[in-house]
């Protein structure tokens, strides 16, 4: 192939790579905003059974296009106490599954699909400026764009498929699998997306350009990086996090050391999977994970007990103490670097408050002193960065701001109080009303106690909407965050019908704990509404907030 032939064909692999990566984004982007909350519910309470926990992981990595979505949230919920080890494990493996299962879906070639996902998807995206269909228009905009970057990266490759130069080094991947092994997980590390690394490895062995034998090693190659990443995006997550996210890793990336080893040495096994080259490397994919699945299963009990023994308290790397503060006094000659400082302040107060959200949920099922000293204990952090940041613009604005600037810092006044008030809410209203939960010996109906944790699990995801838009300034971004607010009303005034109703039916649990509910309720939607302040002055700016909602 010549240079320049060379140089067009690197370029055309690596856009359709880029537009792939970016496509497998798009549709976890539209599924985690517009499903998020449901997908969270959903999950949770499916950690009453094994098979169902496997399930819900199963289904779960199809719609979030990505096993790492899914060991994130397993994160958060373990985090929370609201999910046991082995069913984190089960979820988790249920999802490798799932992820396995869709590279073979997004493979099959319907040329209709293309034109109707598009269609139909930009339709939605431009029509729906916000909610759901919105998003769902931009999920079908991302699954064209998958079929349309594998059709491209299939027409790049036929011209090379006779070179000299690509068959070289096709030999050489064929005779030192151990690099080839490596290149996949390496490769599924940068790209964060093992769906998007199977995808490509497997239309490259089904156009002949990869050899079976390298292009399965890099098939387990992808199983290793796929769970590696997980690892990494938790290493700062509690330990009860880390012990389901590692043994997913052991089992997973294990595996599929094992397998390529036995592979590599018993190379006619391959045959028994299929008949061409691409079949034959996704056959394995989905039997691997499967496999793993199933046999794990029955011993998911024992497997996190070791993890327990092994990652002990002794390997957490949390540091809750120590925060530096991000107002730096050297700044203040420079309004527009200082009010940069101010803003990374509230970050850091957004996030501490987050911890506290999450802190406290498992305290309405089960009091913890320490816990509940820990929580106030940051709202006091919390007081006093609130304080020392209303000092800072004092003295920020000490020689006068042009207006901009001015704007600015008043908008980042606000948000400081916005958020102190989301703080207390947390720990001057949600701690008390869960320690009367735990003097008074009662226990909210199983009903309420779901509605709860639903509800709270709604407002963590407006929280975490919050922080990002705080960071990005996205106007899109802030415009759902702020219909975000208008919806958690809606829903907390269903759930004190609902909460009604059972009152009226003379519901005993309900009766006993109708007050606690109810106020806990009304903390969680001031909560939400401090932290949908976030998005206010951005759509402001953008002349897309009126000043007042009268008519």
């Amino acid at each position: 192939m010549t240079e320049p032939n060379l140089i067009i064909f690197l370029l055309n692999i690596a856009g359709a790579a880029a537009l792939l990566i970016w496509a497998v984004r798009l549709i976890q982007t539209g599924v985690k905003r517009g499903f998020a909350s449901q997908l969270q519910q959903w999950l949770r309470f499916s950690s009453n059974s094994r098979l169902i926990a496997v399930g819900s992981g199963f289904s779960a990595a199809i719609f979030l296009q990505s096993s790492t979505a899914v060991a994130l949230l397993i994160s958060n919920f373990a985090t929370q106490s609201s999910l046991s080890a082995t069913a984190g494990l089960a979820l988790l493996l249920g999802a490798d599954v799932g992820s396995a299962v869709l590279t073979q879906l997004l493979l099959v070639r319907q040329p209709f699909l293309i034109p109707l996902f598009l269609l139909i998807g930009v339709s939605l995206f431009l029509r729906q400026k916000s909610g759901n269909l919105h998003q769902v228009g931009r999920i079908m905009i991302g699954l064209a764009l998958i079929f349309v970057s594998l059709d491209m990266i299939r027409e790049a490759t036929r011209p090379i498929m006779s070179s000299p130069g690509t068959q070289l080094a096709m030999e050489y991947l064929a005779n030192d699998l151990l690099t080839a092994f490596f290149i996949g997980a390496i490769f599924t590390w940068l790209v964060h997306s093992s769906v998007a690394a199977v995808l490509l490895f497997v239309t490259f062995a089904s156009q002949s350009i990869l050899p079976i034998l390298p292009a399965t090693a890099m098939i387990f190659g992808a199983n290793l990086g796929g769970a590696f990443i997980a690892y990494i995006l938790t290493l700062s997550a509690p330990l009860e996090a880390r012990r389901i996210i590692i043994a997913n890793l052991f089992l997973r990336g294990g595996g599929a050391i094992l397998l390529a080893l036995l592979i590599s040495q018993q190379k006619d096994l391959i045959m028994l999977f299929g008949v061409t080259p691409g079949r034959q490397t996704i056959n394995i994919h989905i039997f691997f994970n499967l496999g793993l699945l199933l046999l794990m299963v029955p011993f998911l009990s024992p497997i996190t007990r070791v993890m327990k023994h092994f990652v002990s308290e002794g390997t957490s790397n949390r540091n809750e103490h120590g925060i530096t503060s991000a107002l730096d006094p050297e700044a203040l000659e420079r309004p527009s670097r200082a009010l940069d400082c101010t803003a990374r302040e509230l970050l850091g107060m957004g996030q501490i408050i987050e911890k506290m959200l999450v802190e406290v949920d498992p305290l309405y099922d089960r009091w913890n002193s320490n816990i509940a000293k820990t929580i106030l204990m940051r709202d006091k952090l919390i007081k006093k960065m609130h304080l020392n940041l209303k000092l800072y613009l004092a003295q920020i604005g000490k020689k006068g701001l042009a207006e901009e600037l001015g704007h600015r810092s008043l908008e980042l006044a606000s948000i400081s109080e916005n958020l102190d008030a989301a703080s207390d809410a947390i720990a001057r209203i949600m701690v008390a009303l869960a320690k009367r939960l735990n003097a008074e010996n009662v226990h909210f109906s199983e009903k309420g106690r779901r509605e709860i944790s639903d509800f709270q699990d709604r407002v963590h995801g407006n929280v975490k909407l919050a922080l990002n838009v705080m960071l990005n300034q996205n106007a899109s971004e802030a415009r759902e965050l702020v219909a975000a607010k208008e919806k958690v009303r809606k829903v907390e005034q269903k759930l004190q019908r609902l909460h009604l109703r059972r009152l009226r039916k003379g519901m005993t649990e309900s009766i006993e704990t109708s007050n606690i509910h109810q106020e806990t309720l009304r903390a969680l939607k001031q909560v939400n509404t401090s932290f949908s302040m976030i998005g206010h002055p951005i759509l402001k700016r953008s002349g897309e907030l009126l000043e007042s909602r009268l008519a």
